[in-house]
C-alpha cells in the first residue's frame, strides 16, 4: 500500500468495521498492507505483520460493492502466497460472531487454536475472539 491508498482502505474499513483502525493505525502500518486494486480502484485490503518465522494477519477488508464474487478469498489466498519462505506460521483472531469470516479462514485451512475472552469491544460489551491459525510447513 502506498501513501496515496490510505484514503480509500480508511473509507472501506469504516463501511465494514464495528471500530474501525484510524488513520494513524494505517500509516504505521504501510509497508505490511497489500491492497488489491480493481480498474484502478482499492477495492480491499490486508494488513500482515511478521514477527521471524510467523505472521499475523491483522486486517482483512473489502468493500461491500465487491462482495460474493469470491474477492475475499483471492485476496487471502493471494496474501499467504506472497508471504516470504521463512514464514511457516500465519496467526489471526476473529470475532466469534463473525461467521462469514470464519467460514472464509476455515476454507482456506485455517483452524481454531483458542479463544480470547472478551477481547472485542462492542456497543453492549465485550465479545470473545477465536484465534485461527494456518501452517504453511
Amino acid at each position: 500500500m502506498g501513501q496515496t491508498d490510505i484514503e480509500a482502505v480508511i473509507a472501506i474499513e469504516t463501511l465494514n468495521s464495528k471500530s474501525p483502525w484510524s488513520e494513524n493505525q494505517f500509516q504505521q502500518c504501510l509497508q505490511w498492507t497489500q491492497v488489491l486494486v480493481l480498474d484502478d480502484t482499492v477495492v480491499g485490503f490486508a494488513v500482515v505483520a511478521e514477527m521471524i518465522d510467523q505472521a499475523e494477519l491483522q486486517n482483512i477488508s473489502l468493500h461491500p460493492d465487491h462482495s460474493g464474487v469470491g474477492l475475499r478469498s483471492e485476496l487471502l489466498d493471494t496474501v499467504i502466497e506472497r508471504l516470504p519462505a521463512k514464514i511457516n506460521q500465519i496467526y489471526l483472531e476473529v470475532r466469534v460472531l463473525n461467521f462469514s469470516a470464519i467460514r472464509l479462514y476455515s476454507k482456506a485451512g485455517f483452524t481454531e487454536i483458542g479463544q480470547r475472552r472478551g477481547y472485542y469491544a462492542t456497543e453492549y460489551g465485550r465479545e470473545d475472539a477465536l484465534l485461527m491459525g494456518y501452517s504453511l510447513c
